[in-house]
């Protein structure tokens, strides 16, 4: 079954968490701090895999967490650190972010490989608070955690070159004469089901890939038919064949049919609509009044479009066809759908998120945030330098000065995370 879209949830490994251990030796009976640095959690690495040509493997695990690094240990140990997961993609497969709707990665290379969520760092040891003035810290540093999200796959297959045009105009046929794929073909609507590569050779090391794009009808871009599916693969093909049924023998008006069908590449994406065309005016051999040919072409070349007549059963005027095909994609660049210079790195949280917000909820004054979270995984709380640090810290980050601002008095209570306690300016 051939599957070009997916939503999964990615998850990076957690940052170890830094020990709290003192040197304890014969002869040796107050060493001072020796507690290891946590691991860093494993990245999220999506791979490219040109043994895989669909997602269908997404629709049945949607999860997919790497794993988290070790805490450290006593005598100064770092644990180790958490093993990356490669998740592994069809060659083509953009990585969008389900929230913001932006492009991370696209996997278009063969072995490419991109980071889509970076593990979380590890922690500091207690052997690194160590201070003239404060020889025995009990707290050290807890690890951070990995980014997650939810990720879009869409596939967005990998071709030179697009058959378009209604169902039945003879695209499948027209692949198959000019390449080894074989695609169903059948005189009913919609026998294409899935999109179809095949390779054309003109000898001598000439080659480029062919896509057949099936099921373009009238509001294709709205999701009728098959072709809201399918119009995502035609937005990396540099040219696109315009494969009319010139005889009608469908009861269709070709220039009709050219009308509706650009009109639906330009609402689903405008860019669509202004990449090079040339039109196979296909079924000639069918064909029983000529003048309906000449009306065609001189219409399309006032437009400007080459027309080609030609007869994929017959193989008429093809290799006229697919050499003209082959001396414009040698001229046109290639198509860029992500730069990659405009991914960021921070992907789990905003840029402009603060690292803390202040909220009343009755009497209670709450303060929450990634900043925070970060704190209170730090600290000991019963211990009294360790307490003494998150006191400097919660002052230093503003967060008593937000509080008076919220209109905060000595014994009002105060709740962060999972720990309440009163406010004593």
């Amino acid at each position: 079954m051939f599957i070009d879209y997916a939503e999964i949830y990615i998850k990076a490994g957690n940052g170890g968490n830094g020990a709290v251990s003192f040197r304890r030796e014969k002869y040796i009976p107050n060493g001072g701090p020796d507690g290891g640095d946590g691991g860093d959690g494993g990245d999220v690495i999506f791979k490219v895999d040109t043994g895989i040509n669909t997602l269908m493997d997404f629709r049945y695990k949607r999860k997919y967490v790497a794993q988290n690094g070790e805490n450290g240990s006593k005598r100064n140990r770092s644990g180790k650190r958490g093993e990356d997961l490669i998740v592994k993609v069809p060659q083509g497969t953009i990585v969008r972010d389900k929230e913001t709707g932006r492009i991370i990665a696209d996997l278009n290379k063969e072995g490419q490989e991109e980071v889509i969520a970076k593990g979380g760092k590890g922690g500091a040891g207690n052997q690194h608070f160590a201070t003239p003035t404060r020889q025995i810290p009990n707290f050290a540093k807890g690890g951070t955690p990995g980014e997650e999200l939810t990720v879009i796959l869409e596939l967005k297959l990998i071709a030179d070159a697009g058959l378009i045009g209604f169902p039945n105009v003879g695209k499948s046929t027209l692949l198959s004469v000019v390449s080894s794929a074989r695609p169903k073909i059948a005189n009913y609507q919609f026998t294409t089901l899935s999109p179809n590569l095949g390779v054309v050779s003109l000898g001598d090391g000439q080659s480029f890939v062919l896509a057949d794009i099936p099921g373009l009808i009238e509001g294709a871009h709205e999701g009728v038919g098959l072709g809201h599916k399918f119009l995502r693969h035609v937005e990396r093909t540099r040219l696109l064949i315009h494969v009319v049924d010139i005889a009608g023998t469908d009861g269709r008006d070709p220039l009709e049919d050219v009308d509706v069908i650009n009109r639906e590449l330009e609402l689903y994406n405008p860019e669509l609509a202004k990449r090079p065309q040339i039109i196979a005016a296909n079924k000639i051999d069918a064909l029983q009044d000529p003048g309906r040919l000449k009306i065609f072409r001189e219409a399309m070349e006032k437009r400007g479009y080459k027309v080609f007549e030609i007869s994929a059963a017959t193989r008429k005027g093809v290799d006229e066809l697919i050499n003209y095909t082959y001396q414009m994609l040698k001229e046109l660049p290639d198509i860029v759908l992500f730069d990659p210079s405009e991914k960021t790195v921070e992907i789990k949280l905003q840029k402009d998120e603060p690292p803390f917000k202040v909220r009343r909820e009755n009497e209670i004054f709450i303060v929450e945030g990634p900043g925070i979270d970060k704190l209170l995984s730090m600290v000991n709380l019963n211990d009294r330098e360790s307490l003494g640090y998150f006191q400097r810290s919660l002052r230093n980050m503003g967060v008593i000065d937000a509080l008076v601002e919220k209109g905060i008095r000595e014994g009002d209570t105060v709740r962060m995370g999972e720990i309440e306690f009163d406010y004593v300016p």
